[in-house]
């Protein structure tokens, strides 16, 4: 009696699923690169006189309506939108026709992003514990994955495919997680009324995408009324982007091979996303006067602070990569003959690199323009540039075999363009 093979760890996905995520990479690392910009010209802007603070704070929008709003809560309320209506397209989509659809290969990522959120939040509490500071609890949970591809680019490392692919559905996890919590734990003065009466304008929205339809003057207007009424009711409004997002259909109504509606939408969405809503939030939230040396020296002693650097840097890489070997040890699985523990490790530590979410949390837990929210931006660009330049030595120190593995997996391709393994079934 022979005894089956054992499971691998960050085996190769499917070939279309890796095709896919090749050209989302593509993508994020451009946002990436531009979300850096954007984050330096906020920080010399904020700390070259008064006009950032006066411009971040101007309010634009009818009273009337309750978006009378500053362009600093425009950019995180409505500009993230776009952003986290991406965010449920990309989870939609793994779910229903990625790879995640297979409980076996969606096992890792979901653990190891529960990983690496819980211990970040349980070393940010353990570090504020006695104080009024633990609103912030969820500010390192956040993996920004266009920050963490950003510095992939700049490294210029091989990473295997299997670990860009396993970065990428972590951060997808990471989100679903992410929005769960600012839906349950950071909505307050919630206005029933508001919240069903959202409900319509969602219901039109499902029920035009579900017939397939795309034009954008009947999805949009009802798109930016559900917005609206969920942002009146009290509720976070870049959930109505998720909600949104998942009503959109994932497989084509014909059954045929192909992109769908949510892949479609998210073709057309995603630069949008990239290129403009996200840099444009990072330019009016990372913005922080540091005031001088005085300055940051208050910051740094700042319990906020610490907790934010040890739960992105030491939080992640011991949430993720425990998650990940506990994994390994209940189902047995090794990991894949190409990679080591070191790898896993570097990799938790990318994941360190939080922007987008944990600045908005910040915001969410402490206020915009508060002492706290100033030191959550402190903590976060600290311990995201601790964990870019930590996992930057390890990956970079691998980069000789992960380019022996690359030219490996691309030395066998055949004249259609797929490698052999994904010939083979593997």
């Amino acid at each position: 009696m022979t005894s089956s093979p054992r499971s691998r760890l960050f085996s190769r996905g499917s070939w279309p699923e890796a095709s896919r995520i090749a050209d989302v990479l593509r993508q994020e690392t451009v946002g990436g690169v531009l979300l850096l910009v954007a984050t330096v010209a906020a920080l010399l802007a904020a700390n070259l006189g008064d006009t950032y603070a006066d411009l971040r704070d101007t309010v634009v929008g009818p009273a009337s309506l309750h978006l009378d709003l500053s362009l600093g809560a425009w950019a995180a309320d409505g500009l993230l939108a776009i952003f986290f209506f991406v965010a449920g397209l990309e989870l939609k989509r793994e779910f229903v026709a990625g790879d995640l659809r297979d409980p076996r290969r969606a096992a890792l990522p979901v653990v190891a992003a529960v990983g690496g959120m819980a211990v970040p939040a349980l070393l940010y509490v353990g570090v504020n514990a006695g104080t009024d500071q633990l609103r912030g609890w969820a500010i390192p949970t956040a993996t920004d994955i266009a920050f963490a591809l950003a510095v992939l680019a700049v490294i210029s490392t091989h990473l295997p495919g299997a670990l860009r692919t396993f970065l990428l559905t972590l951060a997808v996890v990471d989100d679903l997680l992410a929005i769960t919590i600012i839906a349950i734990f950071y909505t307050s003065d919630l206005d029933v009324v508001y919240l069903l009466a959202a409900v319509v304008p969602l219901a039109a929205f499902g029920a035009l995408v579900q017939a397939r339809r795309r034009e954008w003057y009947l999805l949009v207007p009802l798109a930016v009324a559900t917005w609206g009424l969920v942002h009146a009711s009290g509720v976070h409004a870049t959930v109505a982007g998720v909600l949104l997002g998942f009503t959109v259909p994932v497989l084509r109504r014909d059954g045929a091979d192909g992109p769908g509606l949510a892949e479609h939408l998210e073709h057309r969405l995603r630069p949008l996303s990239a290129a403009v809503a996200v840099p444009v939030f990072a330019f009016f939230s990372a913005g922080v006067a540091i005031g001088g040396w005085d300055g940051l020296t208050s910051a740094l002693g700042d319990r906020v602070t610490l907790g934010i650097v040890v739960g992105l840097f030491l939080g992640k890489t011991i949430g993720i990569t425990a998650a990940t070997w506990l994994m390994s040890r209940f189902t047995r699985a090794d990991l894949d003959d190409d990679l080591a523990w070191i790898d896993v490790v570097g990799l938790a530590m990318l994941a360190g690199v939080g922007f987008t979410v944990s600045l908005l949390i910040g915001e969410l837990a402490f206020g915009s323009g508060s002492v706290a929210d100033e030191h959550v931006k402190v903590g976060v660009l600290l311990g995201s540039l601790v964990s870019a330049s930590a996992a930057a030595v390890v990956l970079r120190l691998r980069n000789r075999h992960y380019r022996q593995v690359d030219e490996r997996e691309t030395a066998d391709d055949d004249a259609d363009g797929i490698p052999d393994v994904y010939q083979s079934g593997d």
